[in-house]
């Protein structure tokens, strides 16, 4: 075991729960914050130690992760007065797996070595199925020592752990995911929007074109699921949102030019506006008629 021995876990959603829950049986001490207590009533009751704010949450561990909605979260539980870095002694780590803004990231790095404490940014890939599995992607941006201490941590959660580089680095990373999954998804959709509108059996297309070249995870771990009328989000359809919208800012500040992107991201906001965001981003088959 590593001297890593305390974590603070903020965040027990959908894939906050899984991970938190994995860190447990690993056998590291695990304390939790969640803003709606009941999310992390099971971890509770397995024996986590529950902290009424994510300050307190911070407050002598020895690593803090955090998986929580969006940037403006991020940045508040980190910067906010009497946030984790006010709270977090010197010499901790501080590990986000939120999906968040590099710019964001860069920034907590700054604030958090000015207090002696080592920042890394670690989002995540798999959705539900890979928190449940410990299975996980993660994307770690840092410095590479902070990267190699952490192992631990990222082993007993993850399989494909890669350092991206500097702080910001896992965060571009998970753009570069987000956006290729954007496109994917929306191709898968269309694919079937295709088969409807022109008679075919859309089940005889699945088992025809989801084991050859057009085959893809997006086919047949998300949008499988939507053609059955399983809605339920793997991961929320606002978040994909939220990403994309981040990959959409940053990229204009980066100079790219991304159009799939930006069409896919209307997309999702007109299905975010008819009151369906909290669908998984199967749910992108009602744009296309669909379902």
């Amino acid at each position: 075991m590593s001297a890593i021995k305390r974590i603070g876990f903020i965040g027990t959603g959908i894939m906050g729960s899984a991970m938190a829950g994995h860190l447990m049986d690993a056998g590291f001490e695990v304390s939790v914050y969640n803003r709606t207590k009941s999310k992390a009533q099971p971890l509770i009751d397995r024996g986590a130690h529950w902290c009424s704010t994510a300050g307190e949450c911070a407050r002598d561990q020895d690593a803090v992760i955090t998986i929580v909605g969006y940037p403006k979260d991020v940045e508040q539980i980190y910067l906010g007065a009497g946030g984790i870095l006010d709270s977090a002694r010197s010499g901790a780590y501080v590990i986000d797996m939120t999906t968040s803004s590099p710019i964001l990231a860069e920034k907590i790095f700054e604030a958090a070595k000015a207090r002696g404490i080592h920042a890394v940014d670690a989002p995540v890939t798999g959705g539900d199925v890979g928190a449940r599995n410990a299975t996980l992607t993660i994307l770690v941006g840092g410095d590479q020592a902070d990267f190699d201490a952490l192992q631990p941590i990222f082993k007993a959660i993850g399989k494909n752990i890669v350092y991206e580089g500097s702080a910001g680095a896992g965060q571009k990373t998970k753009a570069c995911n987000q956006i290729a999954i954007a496109g994917t998804l929306a191709g898968v959709c269309e694919a079937f929007a295709y088969a409807k509108a022109s008679g075919l059996d859309i089940d005889k297309v699945y088992d025809a074109i989801s084991t050859g070249a057009a085959g893809s995870f997006q086919m047949t771990g998300v949008v499988r699921k939507g053609l059955d009328g399983d809605f339920n989000p793997g991961f929320m359809l606002k978040h994909l949102a939220k990403d994309l919208a981040i990959g959409t800012e940053t990229g204009t500040a980066y100079g790219t030019s991304m159009p799939i992107l930006a069409m896919v991201l209307s997309q999702l906001r007109k299905l975010e506006s008819e009151g369906i965001g909290n669908e998984g981003t199967q749910a992108l088959l009602h744009y296309y008629g669909v379902k």
